[in-house]
């Protein structure tokens, strides 16, 4: 069985009926459990659980701390391109945008390399938009050529690929990739994707099956909270996260939670989800999972952030650039979106120190 097989038993009507009608009980029973299953998911995402995010947030600090301890890992985005064949109703790389398009150079690339270096950071994370013609296997081979001996560790976002690339990008070093499925409502999701390659759902949901199958270090999950319920999408997404579990346990995971951000010609947010809200996401998936990675970026704001580092959280960013050469040249008119927590990673580092925790900037897991 793969994924889909396990997605379509479900109906998305009534996985929300279901954690709608969770009770008080449901929580009580999930939150004195050692070992919480996907029914104790829904109950801990359920309205009936806002009452008690409060003792959710101490055991997600507890279990946190436990298993990650006090520290931070820290990412830096390196946006390689926006160039993008897909429209998607929520994003500024969407191709009927007019924006500047521009893909980087090797040269280009180790410009960058340099200013991410002295800002401090040793893992970086490659994003580009999805556009085969430009920004493929080889131009991803070529660009790793130059960014693998800088960096302990490398992650991409970029467009989901065939098994036997996987293999190959992670032979040349590609530590992580991370993979959003956007939305799992699949009746809705042609309707923000009504162009391109990205427009298969299920092409996409198999991304990480395929990324598994080719033995990749780590897997990164999430679901772009603003598009649709977010409670329902965020269940798929752990359901995902646990099948995957299952079938990859070898691989480390992680889940990501971002939310709309203002783009050039996007303004969307169907189903905004609120600070408390998001909060209470994030102990659920902590309390669910005990060893996944939870990882937070500037799309939040500093306030937001600085509560969220004893609340579960152990991936951060800061001092990012989401368009191609924005650590060199700071155009924000080639962005995908715009930031919130516009903080120097000096300046997040003190914070994280002030609070008692640690920035990690290298990553050790290869020198075991």
């Amino acid at each position: 069985m793969n994924f889909k097989d396990l997605f379509d038993q479900f109906n998305w009507d009534e996985v929300k009926a279901s954690i709608l009608n969770k009770t008080k009980d449901d929580v009580e029973i999930a939150l004195i459990k050692s070992k919480r299953n996907l029914e104790d998911f829904k109950a801990l995402i359920s309205p009936a659980a806002q009452p008690y995010l409060e003792q959710m947030a101490q055991l997600s600090h507890q279990i946190t701390q436990k298993r990650f301890g006090k520290t931070i890992q820290m990412f830096a985005p390196m946006y390689l391109s926006n160039e993008c064949n897909n429209i998607c109703t929520y994003c500024g790389f969407s191709m009927e945008h007019g924006i500047k398009r521009k893909t980087l150079s090797g040269a280009e690339i180790l410009q960058e390399i340099n200013v991410i270096k002295k800002l401090g950071f040793d893992h970086v994370l490659l994003v580009t938009g999805e556009a085969n013609h430009t920004v493929h296997l080889d131009y991803f081979l070529d660009a790793l050529k130059v960014i693998k001996p800088h960096f302990s560790n490398v992650s991409i976002e970029v467009q989901p690929l065939d098994e036997a690339e996987y293999e190959i990008l992670q032979q040349a070093g590609v530590n992580a990739v991370l993979v959003y499925q956007e939305t799992y409502h699949k009746e809705k999701y042609k309707d923000y994707h009504p162009k391109g390659k990205k427009s298969n759902f299920y092409y996409r949901l198999d991304t990480p099956d395929r990324i598994g199958k080719a033995s990749m270090h780590k897997i990164g999950l999430g679901v772009l909270l603003g598009l649709e319920d977010w409670r329902t999408d965020s269940f798929f997404c752990a359901l995902h996260l646990e099948y995957l579990q299952k079938n990859y346990w070898q691989t480390k995971y992680s889940v990501a939670f971002p939310r709309i951000r203002p783009a050039e010609g996007v303004d969307i947010s169907n189903y905004p989800i609120q600070d408390k809200e998001l909060v209470q996401l994030i102990c659920a998936y902590r309390l669910f999972n005990e060893e996944v990675e939870i990882s937070i970026s500037t799309r939040e704001t500093e306030t937001f952030r600085n509560n969220l580092i004893t609340l579960g959280s152990t991936t951060m960013s800061a001092g990012s650039k989401t368009n191609p050469g924005g650590y060199c040249a700071d155009e924000q008119s080639l962005a995908q979106f715009e930031i919130s927590d516009e903080r120097s990673p000096g300046e997040f580092e003190k914070m994280i120190n002030e609070k008692g925790y640690t920035a990690v900037w290298k990553d050790w897991d290869k020198a075991f």
